[in-house]
């Protein structure tokens, strides 16, 4: 225990040292974990500019470039090529990001699809033995046949086009330094590698890095990434081509199509053909403001607007937060959402769905009457959304597992980004190259492409953008960001980020408050309840509503920014490492 102490109070230190440097003197250390916890209780507030994600590391690297005048998308770089770093279980340029941009000169609302695709060579049975039986999860994670081509990388350079303003080399600064230098392993990385050596031993290259002379990272730890640093100066110079058709893109195909478990399939054709997509904005009414997220091949913005939408006709606000007939409602708003997600989202450039029959007030309106009864729902099926032509689907089976990042930014500009960023499962393929870890991306795909002869929307297809949870959200009212918010997490994403919106709208909780409020989460019928909730009181209330629930480590990751009259107010979870920060 004592050593555990002592490491941790190492780490504090050690991230405190660094957070010092070049001027950002109030940046503080990660809440590391147990037996010490520095929790917080208040959003931390400033005048002109916040940015809150997982990392200190990677939020003073955003904070350096917003205090030289850069924008949000120019912060938005910088951390995510530190986070790549410092927490590279998570996301990286082997992954891929959704991101939400509020550009305050022309006050419009982007969002940016930076999904990976499948390889053309991808096949309905990618996932599947030779009965057609679908693969175990992690069979087919392990290796090549599961990595999408990367978007990340296309993804920042288009930021930086689209709505940067500082230097684009002057964005590596931090990234390269730490790098090169070394950063000091978090309790968080040494926990996750802990429990993932058997799956990291299946590359070399992995291996070395993570287990260097056959000695795995501990807390502590000054870790150096020599590949990385050479991989972020070409990226600083040449911006993101030899990622897509140069030396970087042959040697990832190389990984892949050479893995020792699971060959891929990828060409360089397949990077070579990928590009960045605008999509539009997917927007619900509720409580008078608009929450905006990520239409398809994300699943996050629809799904979280069905479940505020279903909600609107309800007096969430008087039963407040502590009540079991509010969660009964949020929890069967959310299986009635998830239902929907299940029978008709995914890439909408492979599959018509119902995007706009999903979110019509008249629909959710008629959903929102199944919740009228005290009790539990007994059964929860699709519903009938207007279409514009006729279509049958066949309920998915796609496997999620949490890992993913998300960071907040609002610049002194008046810009706001959310962006959610992944390589899906935690360490993904477990396939690293030029200093970076390659997504699992493809097993977002439902593993089945049929069911009693019936298509699965999110099946596997040549080029295809697997559907995913991410829901990086900006609230917006009268036409301007009030709330800027999202979470790594799986498919629990969603019930994140809709439990946010509720505590801070409807129970007038500050964005620390509401990110704290303890998660209780129901996807298909059984009730998560966050270990750390009042967990004995609420799961005897929820079963007596008729509702089995079960006690789960719930690790969202949520990162938020409240813009008020005053100024901004910034929360980061308690749950990981990060923090909000601002000036």
């Amino acid at each position: 225990m004592y050593t555990r102490i002592l490491t941790v109070l190492i780490f504090v230190i050690f991230t405190l040292a660094n957070a010092n440097s070049q001027q950002a003197t109030d940046i503080v250390a990660p809440e590391p974990a147990s037996p010490i916890r520095l929790v917080k209780t208040k959003p931390v507030i400033a005048k002109n500019w916040m940015i809150s994600a997982a990392n200190p590391l990677a939020v003073k690297a955003g904070a350096n470039i917003l205090r030289a005048g850069g924008t949000a998308a120019d912060a938005a770089i910088a951390v995510q090529l530190v986070l790549g770093l410092v927490e590279p279980q998570s996301s990286g340029l082997g992954g891929g990001a959704f991101v939400i941009y509020f550009d305050a000169s022309s006050e419009k609302l982007t969002t940016l699809d930076g999904r990976e695709t499948a390889p053309m060579a991808a096949t309905p049975r990618l996932f599947q033995d030779d009965k057609g039986e679908p693969l175990k999860f992690y069979s087919a994670v392990v290796g090549g046949r599961s990595v999408g081509v990367p978007g990340t990388p296309k993804l920042l350079e288009e930021l930086h086009t689209r709505w940067g303003k500082s230097p684009w080399p002057s964005l590596f600064n931090d990234a390269i330094a730490l790098s090169a230098n070394g950063f000091q392993v978090s309790p968080r990385l040494e926990s996750l590698v802990r429990k993932d050596l058997k799956r990291l031993g299946s590359d070399q290259t992995t291996s070395d890095y993570f287990m260097p002379n056959g000695k795995r990272i501990v807390a502590g730890d000054i870790l150096k990434n020599p590949a990385y640093v050479e991989s972020l100066k070409i990226f600083a110079t040449e911006k993101s081509a030899p990622f897509y058709q140069g030396k970087i893109a042959k040697s990832i195909v190389a990984k892949i199509r050479n893995a020792t478990k699971n060959p891929g399939v990828m060409q360089l054709s397949d990077l070579a053909r990928y590009e960045i997509k605008q999509r539009p904005p997917v927007c619900v009414t509720y409580r008078a403001h608009e929450i905006c997220g990520m239409g398809p091949p994300s699943s996050g913005g629809l799904t979280v607007g069905q479940i505020l939408g279903i909600l609107q006709s309800h007096d969430i606000k008087s039963l407040g937060s502590d009540n079991p007939q509010s969660w009964r409602l949020i929890g069967d708003a959310s299986r009635l959402a998830f239902a929907d997600r299940g029978r008709y989202m995914a890439d909408s450039d492979y599959v018509p769905l119902p995007l706009k029959g999903l979110i019509d007030p008249d629909y959710l309106a008629e959903r929102s009457k199944l919740l009228q009864g005290r009790m539990s729902l007994k059964t929860v099926s699709p519903g009938t959304p207007k279409w514009d032509h006729a279509q049958l689907y066949a309920d998915d089976e796609a496997i999620e597992l949490p890992s993913t990042s998300h960071f907040s930014i609002v610049d002194q500009y008046g810009n706001a980004l959310s962006m959610t960023t992944t390589i899906e499962n935690g360490f993904g393929s477990r396939l690293m190259t030029n200093g970076f870890l390659l997504n699992n991306e493809l097993t977002d795909f439902s593993f089945r492409s049929h069911k009693d002869g019936v298509p699965i929307a999110n099946r596997v297809e040549p080029g295809k953008r697997p559907r995913s949870s991410m829901a990086p959200t900006i609230v917006m009212k009268d036409g301007k960001p009030r709330f800027v918010i999202g979470s790594p997490g799986g498919s629990r994403i969603i019930g994140y980020v809709a439990k946010t919106i509720i505590a801070w709208l409807d129970w007038d909780m500050d964005v620390q408050e509401a990110i704290n409020l303890p998660h209780m989460v129901n996807r298909f019928g059984v009730f998560d309840i966050e270990k750390e909730a009042k967990v004995d009181v609420m799961k005897q209330m929820l079963g007596a509503l008729g509702y089995l629930a079960v006690l789960k480590n719930l690790n969202s990751g949520l990162h938020g920014i409240e813009i008020t009259p005053d100024g901004l107010q910034g929360g980061a979870d308690n749950r990981r490492e990060g923090i909000a920060y601002g000036e």
